[in-house]
């Protein structure tokens, strides 16, 4: 039963309406300090598991504890690719990234279609999924049912084999880091455009040219998705953001959040890159369409920029999830395809 399991949602809430009749049915059983402990015990048991069962319902929706080792902020790890799920035609494999340039050590999923098992001497494209926050590369494989929509996208031949990684962008759960590296923290900017890469090249089939590689995100990990490919077009050809914005919000320590890493003022006052951004947002996400119309006004060749708005929608899963098979195609058609 794990934290972000529909069976801990409802045992929680189960609990939580025992102990408010519990509470009901003691409020006025002893006498004298006996009554005081008794309704202190009873009115903390009933706050706890309300809390609790709040807790749970939201992590469920965003998955930023999948498991419980997690939520005591440790990470699953493995030194090699093992299968971990293998209920579609796609493969879940999951690896160890040792950082040697971030100095983070964490576990990445991949998804291997299914043109890996049957070409074993092909070399795959490769495509990195962010999460948003809060959240998990969990989000993705859950909530957003990524695996699946890769297989229909990949089997109806609107896209590529390719092969898909999910990399934590926020080492510590608690601790937003819109994919930067921060003054005095965690270097995951570092971690996700240059160990990641490197250690799928070493454990995967995949690709190694810039053209090969792309990004994709949902809400902060779609931020992340657009100002990483602007930050290192050298390292990725395109990338896809699905409600996300133009700055990170969070401030990273040096001042950068209002410059370098702020998508808007790039394109304002330096040379745009040889890249394709996709832009995708619900109408009624009012930040993550105004600042997709910003970036898409300001931006002139060699950057490419495509928009997609859906009718209404707010930010939220359904709307990501209704995105991400279209963002996926689309990416597909500025990717390089496997190779022999």
């Amino acid at each position: 039963m794990a934290p972000d399991s529909l069976t801990a949602a409802l045992t929680a809430t189960i609990a939580a309406v025992l102990a408010a009749v519990l509470l009901s049915a003691t409020w006025d059983r002893a006498t004298g300090p006996r009554r005081a402990a008794l309704r202190a015990t009873t009115a903390a048991c009933c706050l706890t598991t309300a809390l609790t069962a709040t807790g749970l319902w939201i992590n469920r929706q965003v998955d930023t504890f999948p498991t419980w080792s997690a939520l005591a902020g440790h990470h699953i790890t493995s030194t090699d690719p093992a299968p971990t799920t293998d209920h579609t035609s796609g493969q879940l494999v999951t690896f160890t990234v040792t950082g040697t340039a971030s100095g983070l050590t964490l576990p990445v999923h991949a998804y291997l279609p299914d043109a890996y098992r049957e070409q074993p001497t092909a070399r795959f494209p490769v495509i990195e999924a962010l999460h948003g926050y809060p959240g998990s590369p969990s989000s993705w494989l859950n909530r957003l049912a990524a695996t699946r929509h890769l297989d229909q996208e990949i089997a109806a031949g609107r896209m590529a084999p390719t092969v898909v990684l999910f990399p934590p962008q926020t080492p510590n759960p608690l601790l937003d880091t819109e994919c930067t590296d921060l003054a005095n923290g965690p270097r995951t900017e570092t971690f996700l455009t240059v160990d990641v890469p490197t250690a799928a090249q070493a454990h995967l089939r995949v690709r190694t040219d810039r053209a090969s590689w792309g990004l994709i995100g949902y809400s902060a990990g779609g931020y992340c998705a657009t100002n990483l490919a602007l930050r290192h077009p050298d390292r990725y050809a395109t990338a896809a953001s699905l409600s996300g914005y133009a700055n990170p919000g969070i401030t990273i320590g040096d001042g950068t959040e209002h410059t370098l890493n702020d998508d808007t003022w790039r394109l304002r006052h330096l040379p745009q890159p040889a890249i394709a951004l996709y832009l995708s947002s619900g109408r009624a996400d009012h930040k993550a369409q105004h600042d997709a119309e910003t970036l898409a006004h300001l931006a002139h060749p060699p950057l490419t920029v495509t928009t997609n708005y859906a009718d209404g929608g707010g930010h939220s899963m359904t709307v990501w999830e209704a995105a991400e098979s279209p963002a996926f195609d689309w990416l597909s058609t500025w990717l390089g395809r496997p190779v022999h």
